[in-house]
């Protein structure tokens, strides 16, 4: 296992352009880093897809990674490379668990060829991992937390070749974990329209773009990360419905691919950068920027979105993703009248409570679903739209298409 690896090989010069105007350090914001956080917890709140039963259940399981990636020279032109790896994962479970758990990880890292160097510390080439027991782990003790008696927590870090995050990312999951598990909002009454026509009554808008305008460009939902990283399990895997959390410490399956199959596994941690890097401005987001030219939009371009498309559009963009749930600051222009959310979900649904606070009218843009690869449709319904909000269930692309035809702006152009 070498690093760096290579995401894409020998970049042309417009691709080589697009990094540093757009995800290099010479960007308006470093893009060069991408990270995840999940922590799954068995309590009362989440039983329906955590199996807890009682008190004596407090299973728990955290990932969190940390990549960086950059240019590395080649013989004929840069090549685009992840040259950092940070995977953590932590578990907490009985302890008849964690020793049987401890025991399969051992057989695996020597099943997949990995050299112990050090009590807890194996490498296999420039991959290093760390792997730690404890009946009490230092930062529940910090938290003033107590799991039950007979629990213990297996730690197991993964750190490319001189790769050293520092402190404040490797303690960020933790902090996640104190905000607690997301309250879901209740749903109010919301309208649900055909077309943005009545958009046009509340003119100028404002954009807050979630994954539907990234979905349309060909990158992976969010839902794709689910599943590189195991954090759920579906319970019918023919209807894609339903979900449990990954949480038994056996053989579990992120760690297993990482031990048994390292460099195909590290490979596909790079899915979705390359999938951000390689998608193209889609016509949604050419239209927006048109609306915007003509005064009926107004900026900042509010975004919760890593993939650089819309500055790469033309506009000035608001960064809105965070992983507490407190409140996050945002600019609402002093003349717009409305918010429009474009396929954005449960959980970075602050800003349109914000924006109804400020007395904005809230538009959503949202099929409440995508078409998976095998031609299945996978229901993604919104959570929580509120009564006054008006909810239209199109695609970006079809839905922002006729509010320029509606506002005769000449309909989607090339």
């Amino acid at each position: 296992m070498q690093f760096p690896v290579t995401v894409i090989d020998q970049l042309d010069e417009d691709q080589l352009r697009k990094w540093h105007d757009f995800y290099g350090v010479t960007a308006d914001r470093p893009r060069f880093v991408e990270e995840g956080i999940w922590r799954r917890t068995q309590q009362e709140e989440t039983a329906a897809n955590s199996g807890w039963t009682g008190e004596g259940d407090a299973r728990r399981r955290i990932v969190h990674y940390w990549h960086q990636f950059g240019l590395v020279d080649t013989a004929a032109a840069p090549s685009l490379a992840m040259q950092q790896l940070y995977l953590y994962h932590s578990v907490a479970a009985p302890q008849t668990e964690i020793e049987t758990a401890w025991e399969e990880n051992h057989a695996m890292l020597a099943e997949g060829g990995w050299k112990e160097t050090g009590p807890g510390r194996f490498e296999l080439g420039d991959l290093r991992v760390h792997m730690v027991r404890v009946e009490e782990h230092p930062e529940d003790l910090r938290a003033g937390r107590r799991l039950p008696d007979d629990y213990e927590v297996i730690d197991t870090t993964f750190t490319s070749v001189n790769t050293f995050p520092p402190r404040a990312v490797r303690r960020r999951p933790w902090e996640v974990l104190t905000h607690g598990v997301r309250v879901k909002d209740t749903p109010g009454q919301p309208l649900y329209a055909d077309d943005l026509a009545q958009l046009t009554d509340f003119l100028p808008f404002q954009v807050e773009a979630g994954c539907g305008v990234s979905y349309e460009a060909g990158i992976p939902p969010l839902h794709r990360l689910h599943e590189i990283y195991h954090v759920n399990e579906i319970e019918d895997e023919q209807l894609r419905k339903g979900f449990t959390f990954v949480l038994a410490p056996g053989r579990d399956p992120l760690l297993a691919e990482m031990f048994l199959d390292t460099e195909n596994k590290v490979g596909e941690l790079s899915d979705m950068y390359r999938a951000c890097f390689n998608a193209e401005v889609t016509p949604a987001l050419r239209a927006l920027k048109r609306l915007e030219e003509a005064g009926h939009m107004v900026g900042p371009f509010i975004t919760n979105n890593v993939d650089a498309l819309g500055a790469r559009a033309g506009f000035q963009e608001e960064f809105m993703r965070r992983y507490d749930q407190r409140i996050p600051p945002v600019t609402f222009h002093p003349d717009a009248k409305a918010l429009v959310v474009i396929g954005l979900h449960a959980d970075r649904r602050w800003v349109a409570k914000r924006a109804r606070a400020a007395g904005l009218k809230v538009f959503i843009v949202d099929p409440e679903g995508f078409p998976r690869p095998d031609g299945s449709w996978f229901a993604y319904p919104l959570e929580a739209p509120q009564t006054g909000d008006v909810v239209v269930r199109r695609t970006a692309a079809d839905a922002i298409s006729d509010l320029e035809r509606l506002l005769d702006l000449g309909g989607a152009q090339a």
